[in-house]
């Protein structure tokens, strides 16, 4: 599976960014790395728990 992400690089080194899909709910990582698994961490809990709060995109389809 795939999902896009965005992400940044700040002064001191550290990346930050966050999933597309959940763009209120930042993380970081020591490197790019590490931030990717901290993506993949977040997606796991999100995907996994219905957590109130959390918003989601879904497609509507209509007539």
């Amino acid at each position: 599976m795939k999902t896009l992400f965005t992400y940044w690089k700040e002064s001191d080194g550290r990346y930050l960014g966050y999933l597309n899909d959940y763009p209120d709910h930042w993380t970081q990582g020591e490197d790019f790395d590490d931030l990717k698994a901290s993506l993949r961490d977040l997606l796991d809990i999100f995907n996994a728990d219905e957590i109130p709060g959390i918003r989601k995109v879904a497609e509507l389809e209509y007539a």
